[in-house]
């Protein structure tokens, strides 16, 4: 179901969607370690690599982005099955700032188009938006794990931690595949956005507002200096 993206913003990254893999950290003695087990590990590796492929030939703005959650959920499963419940819980602390950031600037985007989602209609819309389209794209660089952002410091964990213990090769060669393809529809999403084709016509409202901008630019500090601070 579809939700305003306010409302999406909070829920994919604090609440509803993150609320099963909370308790899955909590209980993690019961439910993985003796019922689950190597299910569980099978089942995320599929899902973030489902996700990812997915989000490659998605062109609804938000469902990229609820597919980028589906894909962190299933890294944050496969990091708790190994046994790492702080890192686990790391990555879903990280996740929640950059996530509210990418879901606020996406539905800037969307009002900016009169409530279009299309990706193939932004083109050149950061000429219009060009502080929204930069705060935008440092979320997208701490989603892919760029040095000294936020997601760094978790990913870089977690990929360590994947190479280490894990030593089936099927199953970290699906994972290194499922982390290409992140990068992959980040740079989709960022050509279509900087020459993709122009549809003027869609444009409603071409200021930002300082309200808004006031809470993004809250958001990307934490972007900025989040990560260092909860290490």
């Amino acid at each position: 179901m579809a939700a305003p993206t306010p409302v999406s913003a909070l829920v994919h990254s604090s609440t509803l969607v993150t609320a099963g893999v909370y308790l899955l950290i909590r209980f993690n003695k019961i439910l993985i370690e003796r019922i689950m087990d190597k299910i569980l590990l099978y089942l995320s590796i599929f899902t973030i690599f489902i996700s990812s492929l997915i989000a490659n030939f998605e062109n609804d703005f938000k469902k990229i982005i609820a597919l980028s959650t589906l894909r962190q959920l299933g890294l944050i499963i496969i990091i708790l099955r190994l046994g790492l419940n702080l890192l686990s819980f790391f990555h879903l602390l990280t996740h929640a700032i950059f996530k509210s950031l990418l879901f606020i600037c996406a539905g800037i985007i969307i009002h900016l188009m009169n409530n279009n989602q299309d990706i193939r209609f932004c083109g050149k819309i950061n000429e219009y938006i060009p502080f929204t389209i930069i705060r935008f794209y440092i979320s997208r660089l701490a989603l892919i794990g760029f040095p000294f952002l936020t997601g760094f410091y978790s990913k870089d964990l977690i990929i360590e931690s994947v190479y280490i213990i894990n030593i089936n090769m099927s199953l970290l060669i699906l994972r290194i595949l499922s982390l290409s393809l992140t990068v992959s529809y980040s740079f989709r999403l960022f050509y279509y956005i900087y020459f993709g084709e122009v549809n003027r016509r869609r444009f409603f409202f071409l200021k930002e507002d300082k309200l808004i901008n006031f809470s993004i630019i809250i958001l990307i500090l934490f972007r900025l200096i989040g990560g260092s601070l909860l290490t």
